[in-house]
């Protein structure tokens, strides 16, 4: 049986002992920082020479270029085409949510007039080229495809390049397919440090882009820290999260399932229930013992589980929400009778999935919300992705000549005080 801690807010050291619970350290050590810095430099330096290098060493691929290593489009058409049809179904339909719920979130240009007939406004363009890391081999993660590479889509970027290893040669159809769905331009079967190097610097084969967003192993993490200035990268995402906030009146297996669904991703996720009632905390413990021998992962739940999951009692809805807060959650299930009105009140998590029948899983796939979310408590800073990480923005100034004299004279004034009097004549030379 998985150990899970209990707490109570009211025990002396809870505050203590939740901030231990939830602390993971997100920094690489030494020694990768040490080797992904390596292979970036080669990468930079030796473009395809070093690609195919690092693609024989670590993936087990001999290949005489790297255009050999790109994916021609008819077989990723073929890809989705083989699959049984309700997978296709499913992909179609998954993407059709995806990208709906993203099209509420594009932004466009705006403008205004300013009564002396000076012009200023806000001109939205998009990212002229992305990358996007998809971790292969025998994991498939369709559902990263169609979650990065939709929105990219809405905002209008042109060429979205993937990047996916294939250990041994060996390419998940099931991944291919997203990508025909989801519309990718181009697709490369390198992965690792040294794909994350080859997106942000070019080479002769791949050529470099603006951002690179996807998420992947401790070594493409790091190697996204490294490059980022050079290309604009998501985020540094840590270990899966889910806090449950229940009010006891849902289905003890429907909850215990919930927090398996994210204990399942690795060791160090972390799974968190918040309920006032003591009864139905012990019936949780009572679900996990039940349920848990049953899953394919048992081994990796029990593990997270006794590591970072958490059962905690609450007195009432505000110390629940102080906590919440806190904690900034990635998932935040509010599994309660009035959970619109709860959410008001919630300032800090990645994603609000709001009643007993809004399992979180829904939202990894289908619902239509973006899945990649802040961790480790950056919720409290960070978004999800969205659309809005595919566009930029440049302001727009175009100032009358009666709006040049008043705002010369307001910068003249400033410019001076600065004693930058390049500034202030510059500004003077047009009253």
């Amino acid at each position: 049986m998985a150990n899970i801690s209990r707490l109570k807010i009211d025990q002396a050291d809870f505050w203590k002992v939740l901030e231990q619970k939830l602390a993971w350290n997100s920094v690489a050590d030494e020694n990768i920082v040490s080797i992904v810095q390596d292979i970036v430099r080669e990468v930079r330096s030796k473009k395809d020479k070093a690609l195919l290098e690092y693609t024989y060493k670590f993936d087990h691929v001999t290949a005489s270029s790297v255009a050999d290593l790109e994916v021609p489009m008819d077989t990723i058409e073929a890809s989705l085409s083989a699959l049984p049809i309700d997978q296709q179904e499913a992909l179609k339909t998954a993407a059709q949510r995806i990208t709906h719920y993203h099209q509420h979130q594009r932004q466009e240009s705006w403008i205004y007039t300013e009564a002396d007939g000076t012009v200023l406004g806000q001109q939205i363009t998009p990212l002229d080229r992305v990358g996007l890391y998809v971790p292969g081999g025998k994991a498939a993660y369709p559902s990263s495809v169609l979650m990065n590479a939709l929105p990219a889509k809405v905002a209008g970027v042109p060429e979205l390049i993937m990047v996916v290893p294939s250990p041994h040669g060996e390419i998940n159809r099931l991944v291919l397919a997203a990508a025909a769905v989801a519309g990718v331009d181009r697709v490369f079967t390198v992965g690792g440090a040294q794909a994350i190097a080859a997106l942000a610097f070019g080479t002769e084969t791949i050529p470099k882009v603006d951002k690179i967003v996807g998420p992947g192993n401790i070594y493409v993490a790091t190697a996204k820290s490294i490059v980022f200035g050079q290309v604009g990268i998501d985020m540094i995402a840590g270990p899966s999260e889910i806090l449950v906030f229940c009010d006891g009146k849902t289905d003890s297996e429907w909850i215990t399932t919930d927090l398996f669904s994210q204990a399942e991703h690795d060791e160090d996720a972390q799974a968190i229930l918040l309920s006032t009632d003591k009864n139905f905390l012990d019936q949780i413990e009572r679900t996990i013992e039940k349920l848990l021998p049953t899953f394919e992962r048992h081994k990796i739940i029990e593990t997270s589980l006794k590591n970072r999951g958490m059962l905690i009692e609450v007195e009432n809805v505000d110390q629940a929400l102080e906590i919440i807060n806190f904690i900034a959650p990635e998932h935040l299930e509010l599994s309660v009778e009035n959970p619109q009105d709860i959410a008001s009140h919630v300032r800090h998590a990645g994603a609000i999935f709001m009643g007993r029948y809004t399992a979180e899983a829904l939202g990894d796939y289908c619902a239509g919300p973006n899945h990649v979310l802040p961790t480790s408590r950056t919720a409290r800073f960070a978004s999800p992705l969205g659309v809005y990480d595919f566009q930029k923005r440049s302001s727009l100034i175009q100032c009358s000549p009666k709006g040049s004299q008043n705002l010369g004279k307001i910068a003249s004034i400033l410019a001076r005080g600065e004693g930058l009097t390049a500034h202030a004549r510059s500004a003077e030379h047009r009253f």
